[in-house]
């Protein structure tokens, strides 16, 4: 009988938790990279190297205990990874760079014939004040890297906004991207495995605040012609991508056309539904494609879904109740990310909710997020 294998990742918050539970359940060991003592990975069974993601020499020490290598997010060493020749490291190194850089991400999907809103490098306040005047009066401008969850964006529509903004970015390397007026925001989880074989989830909507997503709809409540259109453009966006693993691909459905807007190479807070909703979950597809084991099934296994994020509300220490009454509610379920401290607007956790359709789903989660506080 072979030995345990192992599964490295680079992060161990919450999508390295929830990576780790279903790794640990088929069978692997894990070990994560994170800055955070008693992170939550480690919290639900996986070994820690407390260090940072970009720590060189605690990714050579997770390569020399891993068979596997994959990531919690792209915010990583890409350098110390290139140089784990002798581990299957997916993503490869090759595209987490690419996705990175989100206007080299940006010029590759155009060049590649995907569907993207029109966009332009801006290396100069005269030159953004240009682009601001082409793009209408009305512009998202964005830092390159090290941009999520809406940091590192900023939407303008003066010139003194504009000005502000280049203030807050001071040395960061910026572009800028044209306003879409969307009908609705899509996205898909798109899983590849070692050999290139690809299978895609549901097409959902997602909803955004303050460029947090704070829902998901499983599935999107839009007509066939448009969910074959964005499946496609999915899996072909993810077919361009070297490395195996499960890919979430954000999308915008404008006046019936489907525009890319941008890809993470990872497991991503759009396809939390299918914890409770798809016969194989995000989490367990990826294990499945970096570990080299085949693909599972997709498909829903109940009518509707909608998964609700448990964001923080203030600043300060983890108090948390609510979560027996939420769960009392048939059909949701609660994850608890096990982070501290809270802080606003930080995502502390998600629910689930089925049921037979999308609104009364979404009345059963939202019912949910109301009797908790963290």
């Amino acid at each position: 009988m072979n030995a345990k294998k192992t599964l490295g990742i680079v992060g161990g918050g919450q999508l390295g938790r929830m990576l780790s539970e279903p790794a640990i359940k088929l069978g692997y060991g894990v070990i994560v990279v994170d800055p955070t003592d008693n992170c939550p990975a480690k919290q639900v069974g996986a070994r820690q190297i407390i260090a940072g993601f970009r720590d060189e020499k605690a990714i050579r020490e997770l390569a020399k205990n891993s068979d596997f290598i994959t990531i919690e997010s792209e915010h990583v060493n890409v350098k110390a990874l290139s140089e784990i020749l002798d581990k299957k490291v997916n993503p490869s190194s090759q595209t987490i760079e690419l996705i990175q850089d989100k206007y080299k991400q940006k010029q590759f999907l155009k060049d590649s014939g995907l569907p993207v809103a029109d966009f332009v490098e801006i290396n100069s306040v005269e030159n953004a004040r240009l682009t601001l005047a082409g793009f209408g009066g009305k512009m998202m401008l964005k830092s390159k890297t090290d941009a999520f969850d809406g940091r590192g964006n900023a939407l303008v529509s003066s010139v003194e906004e504009l000005d502000a903004a280049f203030l807050r970015f001071e040395k960061r390397e910026l572009y800028a991207e044209q306003i879409i007026t969307f009908e609705k925001e899509l996205a898909v989880m798109v899983a590849k495995d070692i050999k290139g074989n690809i299978v895609s989830y549901p097409v959902v909507e997602t909803v955004h605040k303050r460029s947090i997503c704070i829902e998901v709809y499983a599935a999107a409540q839009i007509d066939e012609q448009t969910i074959e259109n964005a499946r496609q453009t999915a899996e072909k966006a993810v077919s361009l991508l070297d490395g195996a693993g499960v890919y979430g691909v954000e999308m915008f459905l404008s006046k019936s056309e489907i525009l890319v807007n941008e890809i993470a190479p990872r497991v991503h807070n759009s396809g939390h539904y299918t914890m409770d909703a798809c016969a194989t979950s995000q989490f367990e597809q990826h294990i499945r494609a970096v570990t080299e084991m085949e693909l599972g099934n997709t498909e829903m296994t109940a009518p509707a879904c909608v998964m609700v994020n448990i964001l923080g509300e203030r600043n300060g220490a983890i108090a948390l109740t609510g979560v027996e009454k939420a769960e009392a509610i048939d059909g949701v379920s609660v994850y608890i990310y096990g982070k501290t401290p809270t802080k606003v607007d930080r995502k502390m956790g998600h629910i689930n909710a089925v049921a037979g359709t999308i609104e009364e789903a979404r009345e059963k989660a939202l019912k949910a997020r109301k009797l908790i506080s963290i």
